[in-house]
């Protein structure tokens, strides 16, 4: 993404959603895994992580480093996820300005669960919470890492549903199909071809996100949506993992999911289970804006999804830019752990609680009523 777009997106106050948050006792519990008393709290380590550290390599689409990288990817899912996970390849070629033409191939890794119960005839019931990042780097400069540029998202995104597999499927266990509660499934995709090869245009960047939207839009069900009408919200990372990001609020639509994930944040801090000590205080610092006061978004994977119409988007992406951003300094010694840690744990609580997973977590009570129920609706803003 190299651009600000200026676009006038205008509050629509959707149907009230329930949203139920953690308990203090959930938020302990998710963020214990990379507290310094756990054993796998090096998953996230830059030069030696299971998790992240193998993505650190340069990964232009159609280079043995990006096929490593997408194996990596599917070597973890498989080990730490439950069987009831499906993945998807999503396959396209396109022509590039630097590769004249040939044809370079893109691949957006597709990981989804959806509730049980859902027959074919049924897909369209599904409201998909659909995560997302890019995982391929930059053509040029040759040996570019691409840490922030996406590495860390992508690994933030997996850590998310390795330690809320066991939850979401109590939940699944538990659940009754009354046709009271909406169906709530949770996708991760890890988009291709977001970098440019030559210089930012609508022709050059964002290969596998035009594709994967424009297939979605013609994927039809038998009541006549398409699959991008299933999509609840779509949530895109994008260059995380710096020291002091501010991330601001895009859009009016989904104000109240970032207010959501900055309440997230700040009983995360006030818990004491964050490590970073950010110069403004916090990371979604935007809670106060106005809902008229939206008048601009970065170009980035979100973009054809939200030109066929989903508006749904929440894009978490530091501006300013991180200092590193499309620079060789954009490495594994520049990360600042401690952030990229606490990015892990509060988009893995807002995914909880999106999820409405208070409850499912084992060893965890219910919280108390001074715990639960807080903001537990959508915010009518």
């Amino acid at each position: 993404m190299t651009r600000l777009t200026l676009s006038h997106v205008i509050f629509l106050a959707g149907t009230t959603t329930g949203y139920t948050t953690l308990s203090d006792a959930a938020l302990r519990q998710l963020s214990f895994p990379l507290s310094a008393s756990s054993s796998s709290s090096t998953e996230f380590d830059p030069f030696t992580g299971s998790l992240l550290s193998p993505i650190l390599v340069p990964r232009v689409p159609g280079t043995p480093g990006h096929a490593a990288v997408q194996a990596h990817f599917i070597n973890y899912i498989k080990s730490n996820l439950s069987p009831d996970w499906v993945i998807e390849w999503h396959n396209s070629t396109s022509v590039t300005p630097a590769t004249g033409d040939k044809l370079v191939p893109f691949q957006n890794l597709i990981i989804k669960r959806e509730p049980p119960g859902i027959t074919r005839d049924r897909e369209h019931e599904v409201e998909w919470l659909t995560l997302a990042a890019h995982y391929d780097s930059l053509y040029r400069p040759e040996g570019f890492i691409g840490a922030v540029d996406s590495a860390v998202p992508c690994a933030i995104l997996l850590w998310a549903l390795k330690e809320l597999d066991k939850a979401i499927g109590r939940k699944w266990e538990a659940w009754e199909d009354d046709g009271l509660e909406q169906a709530k499934g949770v996708q991760v995709v890890l988009f291709d071809g977001e970098e440019a090869w030559v210089q930012w245009s609508g022709e050059d960047s964002l290969y596998g996100s035009r594709a994967l939207a424009e297939d979605w839009q013609n994927t039809k069900y038998q009541d006549g949506s398409s699959r991008l009408d299933t999509i609840s919200l779509f949530v895109l990372l994008d260059l995380l993992g710096a020291v002091d990001p501010t991330v601001p609020s895009f859009f009016g639509k989904t104000h109240w999911a970032y207010q959501n994930m900055a309440r997230v944040e700040q009983r995360l801090r006030d818990l004491g289970l964050l490590e970073s000590t950010p110069k403004a205080g916090k990371f979604l610092h935007d809670t106060d804006r106005s809902n008229w006061n939206f008048g601009g978004y970065v170009e980035d994977d979100h973009v054809p999804f939200l030109r066929k119409g989903v508006d749904d988007i929440l894009h978490i992406i530091p501006t300013p830019f991180p200092k590193v951003w499309h620079t060789m300094e954009d490495d594994a010694k520049n990360l600042d752990v401690g952030t990229v840690k606490d990015w892990a744990k509060i988009v893995t609580g807002f995914v909880g609680e999106w999820m409405d997973l208070e409850g499912h977590f084992e060893g965890v009570e219910t919280g108390t009523e001074d715990e639960k129920g807080r903001y537990s609706e959508k915010d009518e803003l």
